[in-house]
């Protein structure tokens, strides 16, 4: 493409320089013929005005000032070329050089209105001015045009960023819902199997209640997880997991089946809390009783839901004494505790675990309204 609009370039400057000179009669004084060579010179050098319009517009403007200085025979349809000049000129700057350039391209006209003997200053300004407007006209435009690929550009940027993080807070929080259904359903699972497994000759039938909670257990984990799945293929509209805090009640009652001593207290209206800090309180108790099953069994668990006046936010404390027990090694992941912070801390709530002074541990949780 830009060999065949070069070739114009050249093909039109022959045109409007050469044809007109071969056919008023070809200069016969080295004079003459460097001024047509000088003129020819000044517009082919427009073939370069798209990549160099700077060098273009200056060596093609200062070959048409040095021609009129060797004499010589212009044709009136080489006036094309100084408008073609002055229009690559504004080309070739922006912002406040351009007025620069501007000013320097009037000054111009003054050695050119006398040396080419115009005679007029109106034509003068006619065949320059025009031209330059409409080149600072094309290059508003293509800087426009320009800034505004610039700009889509960084929207898309930032749309496949925000996409990536949204589908990293997804999965993080898919991993979140898989670890607290999972972990705590094996956690209970084990205990009470390592539990049956000794009692099934001395105690048949706390065997027995032993393998009636590892059924139940896995029960609830399955329809847990089933829920999880309808969730994730769009089957219902949220995720919350419950309309209020009565799952906690569920996870505590399993809990003391399981062999751990659980009171839970609640203070303030509990069914005007919004579904998602239910959601979140639950997986609160759920994880910390978990833990207590894994590293404390057989300790007094105290769990305290306070909601606030409004009814929408709440506070949550789970607190556990030392184990009283051995009971079944098995190690946690480490990441239950590390998701609750991060999507405690995403709701803009406050959360905070660690040993107490007595051998124990506690998890409290502060939840805003929403």
């Amino acid at each position: 493409m830009a060999r065949v609009e070069r070739s114009g370039i050249a093909l039109g400057v022959l045109l409007l320089v050469a044809l007109p000179t071969a056919l008023h009669g070809w200069p016969t004084t080295l004079r003459g013929n460097l001024f047509t060579l000088v003129v020819l010179a000044g517009g082919l050098a427009l073939m370069w005005w798209r990549s160099h319009p700077r060098m273009v517009s200056i060596v093609a403007l200062g070959l048409f000032l040095v021609a009129p200085l060797l004499g010589g025979w212009f044709p009136d349809t080489g006036v094309a070329l100084y408008s073609v000049s002055f229009a690559v000129l504004a080309l070739g700057w922006s912002g406040r050089a351009a007025w620069l350039v501007a000013v320097c391209g009037l000054a111009y006209l003054v050695p050119f209105y006398y040396l080419n003997e115009v005679g007029s200053w109106v034509a003068a300004l006619m065949f320059t001015v025009p031209p330059y407007a409409a080149g600072t006209v094309l290059r508003l435009r293509r800087e426009t045009a320009d800034q505004l690929a610039l700009r889509a550009q960084e929207l898309e940027d930032e749309r496949e960023l925000f996409a990536e993080i949204a589908l990293r807070h997804e999965r993080a929080r898919i991993a979140s819902e898989l670890h607290d259904i999972v972990g705590h359903a094996i956690s209970v699972m084990v205990i009470q199997a390592a539990a049956g497994q000794r009692l099934v000759d001395a105690d048949p039938v706390r065997a027995k209640e032993a393998f009636a909670a590892i059924s139940e257990s896995a029960r609830q984990g399955t329809k847990d997880l089933e829920r999880l799945i309808e969730i994730l293929g769009g089957s219902e509209g949220d995720a919350s997991g419950g309309p209020d805090l009565s799952l906690v009640d569920e996870v505590v009652t399993r809990a003391s089946r399981s062999g751990l001593q659980v009171t839970c207290r609640f203070e303030g209206d509990r069914d005007r809390v919004p579904e998602p800090v239910a959601h979140l309180a639950f997986r609160v108790v759920q994880e910390s009783l978990t833990n207590a099953l894994r590293y404390a069994p057989g300790a007094s668990v105290r769990i305290v839901i306070s909601v606030d006046e409004a009814g929408r936010g709440l506070a949550v404390r789970v607190e556990n004494d030392r184990a009283v027990q051995n009971g079944a090694a098995l190690a946690g992941t480490g990441r239950g505790l590390v998701g609750l912070r991060e999507r405690i801390q995403t709701l803009g709530g406050q959360f905070s675990a660690g040993a107490t002074g007595v051998g124990g541990w506690a998890v409290e949780a502060r939840l805003p309204g929403r």
